[in-house]
């Protein structure tokens, strides 16, 4: 007797497989649903697993009397022919009845002993207290649009330092403090740092950059008594020099156009007494590799411990597009990233993706068009609950 497990996305398929192995002859013992174990298995498809059985004796005794007919019947006439292929039916007949049997008799046994086991696996996938939080935590990490990758990363780096039936309250407390770790130290214009002067603003059209410079300029200005200066090398948009011009003659600051690198080399000569030159720069389409050299070959026009680069991005872009535009701007070494928009959408956890992602560090973020107003410093313990579904 053989007996042998398969297992396939679909019933049909699971019994193909044991029919292929062991033949037309095989009978199905027994069909299971297969769930995946553990805290994901709400999230895998389930597969069918068949147990098939076959007599090997009865196959080969089958198999071996066909060919004794089939040779006898070359040397006996057509009578002597039939009656001999009638008597080997006839006892093959009763030789399959008592394979039936046995194979009944053997069936019985065996969905006993599955039906025992199944009910003891499904005892094994009850998920334990930590586990039913965590799972809670999980789903509303990716409800929150943490990619999956990570919230299991989490979970699973939470799961093993938990005892056994932990409270609710310390699960929390455990996977916040991981989330406050994993957004990191945020990284700011550092004022004390007297090089690093030339702050390069990059990042696609659309996403709120000359704003946002505006705001920071403000803040520089009005809150940090810093002398400041605004370069721009966005000419393709007019209205985005003359909005930027509108806000540095509100805050009495000088501002500077350039179209070239060499200009650019030119400007920044002049603004050497300065506390902090921001520069803004001409959105550029991840997909134009031709304007991606122009902007590395002006960011390289300023010495790399005299400079920083921030990338601006929007809360609202999706995570797809948000992985090639970081994976565009991978050739510039060192950048903080900044988060517009964050009143446009009720799910950021797209800044917890690209701080993943990237490793770079998080700096400003931006949730309207009010100059100086609605903006701030990025606040990983803010993030972390409202990934939690806090603050909300």
């Amino acid at each position: 007797m053989i007996i042998k497990k398969y297992e396939a996305e679909t019933e049909k398929e699971a019994i193909l497989l044991a029919k292929s192995e062991l033949g037309k002859d095989a009978i199905v013992m027994n069909i299971k649903t297969v769930k995946p174990k553990g805290i994901y298995r709400f999230f895998r498809k389930s597969t069918v697993e068949i147990t098939a059985a076959v007599d090997e004796n009865g196959k080969k005794a089958e198999e071996k009397k066909e060919q004794t007919v089939l040779t006898k019947g070359f040397g006996l006439t057509q009578g002597e022919t039939e009656k001999e292929t009638d008597e080997a039916g006839f006892r093959l007949e009763i030789k399959e009845t008592a394979i039936e049997k046995r194979l009944d008799n053997l069936q019985d046994l065996l969905e006993k002993q599955l039906s025992t086991q199944n009910v003891e696996e499904d005892k094994q996938e009850e998920l334990t207290q930590n586990e039913e939080y965590l799972l809670l935590i999980f789903n509303q990490l990716v409800e929150n649009e943490v990619d999956e990758i990570y919230a299991k990363q989490i979970i699973d780096e939470i799961k093993k330092s938990l005892k056994k039936d932990a409270p609710v309250d310390h699960i929390l407390t455990n996977v916040y403090q991981k989330l406050v770790l994993k957004l990191g130290e945020p990284k700011f214009i550092d004022l004390q740092n007297k090089e690093k002067k030339f702050i390069f603003f990059i990042g696609p059209t659309g996403v709120g950059k000359t704003t946002t410079i505006a705001k920071i300029a403000s803040n520089l200005k009005l809150k940090e008594n810093a002398k400041t200066a605004l370069i721009t090398s966005d000419t393709y948009r007019i209205a985005a020099v003359e909005q930027l011009r509108t806000y540095a003659s509100i805050l009495d600051i000088p501002l500077s156009v350039v179209y070239t690198k060499e200009e650019l080399e030119q400007e920044k000569d002049k603004y050497q007494d300065y506390d902090v030159v921001l520069i803004d720069t001409a959105g550029r389409s991840h997909r134009n590799e031709e304007q991606k050299k122009d902007l590395l070959e002006l960011i390289d026009t300023v010495d790399e411990e005299c400079r920083e680069v921030f990338l601006v991005l929007s809360a609202t872009t999706k995570y797809k597009d948000l992985i090639r535009i970081t994976e565009t701007y991978r050739i510039i070494d060192d950048f903080g990233i900044i988060f517009t928009k964050l009143d446009e959408t009720t799910c950021i956890g797209n800044i917890l993706n690209v701080k993943l992602m990237t490793n770079a560090p998080l700096s400003y973020t931006t949730w309207g068009q009010n100059v100086p107003d609605d903006f701030g410093c990025m606040d990983a313990q803010s993030i972390a609950k409202k990934l939690l579904g806090g603050n909300r």
